[in-house]
C-alpha cells in the first residue's frame, strides 16, 4: 500500500521517570486507509495518540504533519493545520444542540474575535461549515437536540462531527466504539468507511471484530513497543501477536 502519508510518527519514546510507556515506535497514516493500534490496557496506546496529537511531548522522536515537522507544536496549532482527535470519554458541551457543537468547533479553527458585534450562530463562515459536519456523521435529523440528550452512539457520532468542523485531513479515534451496542457500532463503522476516502485514520480499539474489518493496516503494542505492524491477515496468522494479544481470536 503506497499513499500519500500524511501523518509519520518516528522513533516516538515516552518516559515517566524511570518507566518508558512508549518506546521507538514508528507509524505512518495514510489518506485512504483505517490504520488500527491494538494492545492491552497499558500497551502505551494513549500515550502514542497523546503524543501524535501534541497533547505531550515525546521524550524522543520526531511527528511530521502534512510533510512538515510539527513535533514542537501545541494540540491546537496541530489542530488549526489538519489534525483532529476524539477521546475515549465524550466531550461534548451538552447543554448546547449538536449544531451548536459543531458551530464552537467549526469557529475554534477560524476565531474571529474581532467580529464581535455579529451573532455567531449566524456566522457565514461557521454555520455551512458546521451543518456540513453534522450531516456527514449522519446528525442531520437531531441538529436541535441538545447534546447531553443524546445516546450514547450519538454523541460519539457528535465527536467526530465536531471533529470534521475542523476541516481535519488526519482523525485520531480514541476507543470511539466503547460502550456501544450492536447497532450502534455497525453505524459507527459506517461512519468510518466513509470518511476513509478523504482522510487518514488512526483507530485506537478494544474490538477486535471492529478492528479487523475496517482496519487496512493494524500495529500491535505491547508494553509500549510495537511487536508487528502489518495488513490484518499478517497480523491475524502472527503467533507472536496470537501469544501477546488475541489468543484465539
Amino acid at each position: 500500500m503506497s499513499g500519500e502519508v500524511l501523518l509519520r510518527g518516528s522513533g516516538l519514546t515516552r518516559r515517566w521517570g524511570g518507566l518508558t510507556a512508549v518506546s521507538r515506535v514508528t507509524l505512518e497514516l495514510e489518506r485512504g486507509t483505517v490504520h488500527a493500534v491494538i494492545g492491552t490496557n497499558g500497551a502505551g496506546k494513549s500515550t502514542l495518540i497523546n503524543m501524535l496529537s501534541g497533547e505531550i511531548p515525546p521524550s524522543e522522536g520526531r511527528v511530521e504533519l502534512l510533510g512538515q515537522d510539527v513535533t514542537g507544536w501545541s494540540q491546537p496549532r496541530r489542530a488549526r493545520a489538519g489534525l483532529g482527535r476524539s477521546y475515549q470519554r465524550t466531550t461534548v458541551f451538552p447543554n448546547f444542540t449538536v449544531l451548536e457543537n459543531c458551530r464552537l468547533a467549526a469557529q475554534a479553527r477560524k476565531p474571529r474575535p474581532w467580529r464581535w458585534w455579529q451573532d455567531a450562530s449566524r456566522c457565514p463562515d461557521s454555520v455551512p461549515v458546521a451543518h456540513e459536519a453534522a450531516v456527514r456523521a449522519g446528525l442531520q435529523h437531531l441538529l436541535d437536540r441538545e447534546a447531553g440528550l443524546l445516546s450514547h452512539g450519538q454523541k460519539r457520532q457528535l465527536e467526530i462531527a465536531m471533529c470534521l468542523a475542523t476541516a481535519p485531513q488526519v482523525l485520531l479515534l480514541d476507543e470511539p466504539l466503547a460502550g456501544m451496542g450492536a447497532e450502534e457500532t455497525e453505524r459507527m463503522l459506517a461512519l468510518l468507511a466513509e470518511l476513509r476516502a478523504g482522510h487518514a485514520i488512526l483507530l485506537v480499539e478494544h474490538d477486535m471484530d471492529a478492528v479487523f474489518r475496517v482496519a487496512d493496516r493494524i500495529t500491535v503494542m505491547v508494553n509500549g513497543a510495537v511487536i508487528a505492524s502489518d495488513t490484518p491477515q499478517a497480523v491475524r496468522s502472527s503467533a507472536e501477536v496470537q501469544a501477546a494479544y488475541l489468543g484465539g481470536h
